[in-house]
């Protein structure tokens, strides 16, 4: 089984309003005792939140229901009755939860973030709010309310500095392992990666940024072909893209356009992304060939050139990325 789980669905129930209290004073020297009942405690809220220290939903895969405490009743001396207890789902940051519509409920975007998924019932109202100048001594209160209910989606969409964009067997996993402490697992097939992988890629002078391998596009991937949307929704989430052409494909720019349009198709402003062109596997080419493909591209494409092997050009890419991040 997969460590790294992107997509769960829970049912989520919210807890019921505790009850008012119609509790009448009867105490010896008062001879005429008023309404005395207390409300209803809020019943507990479904709320999710943000946790840096997880980075995947596996937790949450084997949970089906999800349910808060019921409010307590009110009591007598005008006591209002406990609040439910809340329950907490604690998720990645990067986490979007989803409604039965498929509308947007939150995101959590930083560590400890609270987003309430379902409210909780509010408490019904004692008998001492019922009072008036014509009724004295109501002996009926107000009901709690009904909790909240439903199915909700969680989607994780992962949070890197540059995501690894290209077919499969491009050499994503290779590179994401020879510059990270990362341990993807590679073969000569296509769709090695089957889950996002990330790693931390150490720069000069003690700095760092964070590299997504994600999991090989194919023509056709924005329409729900190969991993389609599955994997598409991760790239949303880089700051910059690292686009891989393997040097041994048979058109290295047009591999580029068809990726470029899979972007397009799926979500058009992720082409306003940074992004950085590379050919993999440049171990392969001598420089002459190099210099052919170079050609193929226009001026303001030019691909970088690297070997996740023989680690020729890989202290190039990193520059070239980090003056992207922070130029």
């Amino acid at each position: 089984m997969s460590n790294f789980v992107d997509y769960v669905k829970i049912h989520c129930k919210s807890g019921h309003g505790g009850a008012g209290s119609a509790h009448l004073r009867r105490e010896k020297y008062i001879p005429k005792g008023g309404p005395d009942g207390g409300d209803g405690g809020r019943g507990g809220h479904v709320i999710m939140k943000g946790n840096a220290n997880e980075w995947t939903l596996l937790p949450l895969r084997y949970t089906r229901h999800v349910k808060a405490e019921r409010g307590e009743n009110g009591g007598k001396n005008q006591l209002t009755g406990a609040y439910g207890a809340d329950v907490y789902i604690e998720v990645p940051i990067g986490t979007i939860a989803k409604n039965e519509d498929g509308e947007i409920i939150g995101e959590i975007l930083e560590d400890g973030q609270e987003i309430i998924l379902m409210e909780g019932g509010k408490g019904g109202l004692g008998n001492e709010h019922f009072k008036s100048s014509t009724n004295q001594t109501p002996r009926y209160a107000q009901p709690g309310m009904e909790g909240q209910e439903g199915y909700v989606t969680f989607e994780l969409k992962i949070l890197a500095d540059v995501g690894l964009v290209g077919f499969p067997n491009a050499g994503k996993s290779t590179l994401l392992a020879s510059v990270s402490a990362a341990k993807p697992k590679i073969a000569d097939y296509a769709f090695t990666t089957l889950t996002p992988n990330l790693g931390i890629v150490d720069y000069r002078n003690y700095k760092s940024f964070v590299m997504a391998d994600i999991p090989g596009i194919i023509e056709g991937a924005a329409e729900g072909k190969g991993l389609g949307h599955r994997f598409l929704r991760h790239i949303e989430r880089n700051s910059i893209l690292l686009f891989l052409i393997p040097a041994d494909s048979e058109d290295h720019f047009q591999e580029f356009k068809i990726l470029e349009n899979e972007l397009k198709e799926y979500n058009p402003e992720l082409l306003d992304k940074d992004f950085i062109v590379s050919i993999s596997k440049s171990d392969l080419l001598d420089d002459e060939l190099k210099k052919e493909i170079a050609a193929e591209f226009p001026e303001n494409k030019q691909p970088l050139f690297f070997s996740g092997v023989t680690g020729e050009g890989l202290t190039e890419l990193k520059d070239a990325i980090w003056k992207q991040l922070h130029g």
